[in-house]
C-alpha cells in the first residue's frame, strides 16, 4: 500500500509561516534543491490544501525545463478544498467531499507515494485519521518570534521518531510515524 507522507518547513519556534504568510526565510541552496528532488521522486501524487495550492499553482506552471520544475508541472496532483471552485494546474484534480475515503482510495491503488507539500492545515487535519504515514519537518535555524504555528488544530497526536539528517545551512529534518492512538496516562 502507498503512503502518504506531509514534508513541512518550520521555525525552531515552531512556525510554518511569517503572520502574513510570508516563506522568504526557508533555506533553499543546492542541498535543499537535491533533498526536494529526491522527495518528489518517491512520489508521483502532491496533496495539497487550497491556500498552498492557489501558492503552488501561481508560481510552477510559470517555471520551465527539467529537474523541480519540470517534476512538480508533472506529477499528478490533488487539492482538498470545499471552497475552491476549480483547479487549473495541470493534472490537478480536485476533492471537496468524502476526502478521507477518496484518500484511503487513492493509498490501495498502485503507484508511488503521495506527498503532501506544506499544507499545514491539511496535515493537521488528517493527523488524527491515521491517513498520514510520515511527517517530515525540515527545521531552519531561525526563530520567528511569530507567524503561523505549525499544526495548530493537530489535536493530541504521538509521534515516533524514525529518521533524522542534518543539512549544511543548519536545517535539521525530523521524520516522524505518527499513532493517531488517544493518550493515556
Amino acid at each position: 500500500m502507498r503512503k502518504i507522507f506531509a514534508f513541512i518547513v518550520v521555525s525552531v519556534d515552531g512556525y510554518h509561516a511569517g503572520p502574513n504568510r510570508e516563506v522568504d526565510w526557508h533555506h533553499v541552496d543546492e542541498e535543499f534543491e537535491a533533498f526536494s528532488m529526491e522527495q518528489l521522486g518517491e512520489a508521483d501524487t502532491l496533496l495539497f490544501g487550497r491556500a498552498t495550492y492557489e501558492v503552488m499553482a501561481a508560481h510552477w506552471p510559470k517555471q520551465q525545463g527539467t529537474g523541480i520544475a519540470g517534476t512538480m508541472n508533472g506529477l499528478d496532483k490533488i487539492v482538498i478544498s470545499r471552497t475552491l471552485e476549480k483547479a487549473g494546474w495541470t493534472n490537478t484534480r480536485l476533492v471537496s467531499t468524502n476526502v478521507e475515503d477518496e484518500l484511503t482510495a487513492l493509498k490501495r491503488r498502485p503507484g508511488k507515494d503521495i506527498a503532501i507539500l506544506g499544507s499545514s492545515t491539511l496535515t493537521a487535519g488528517l493527523l488524527p485519521t491515521g491517513l498520514i504515514d510520515e511527517l517530515r519537518l525540515l527545521v531552519n535555524p531561525i526563530v520567528l518570534g511569530e507567524g503561523r504555528s505549525l499544526l495548530n488544530a493537530a489535536g493530541t497526536t504521538r509521534l515516533e521518531l524514525t529518521k533524522t539528517r542534518p543539512f549544511r545551512s543548519g536545517s535539521i529534518l525530523l521524520c516522524y510515524r505518527p499513532h493517531a492512538a488517544p493518550l493515556t496516562s
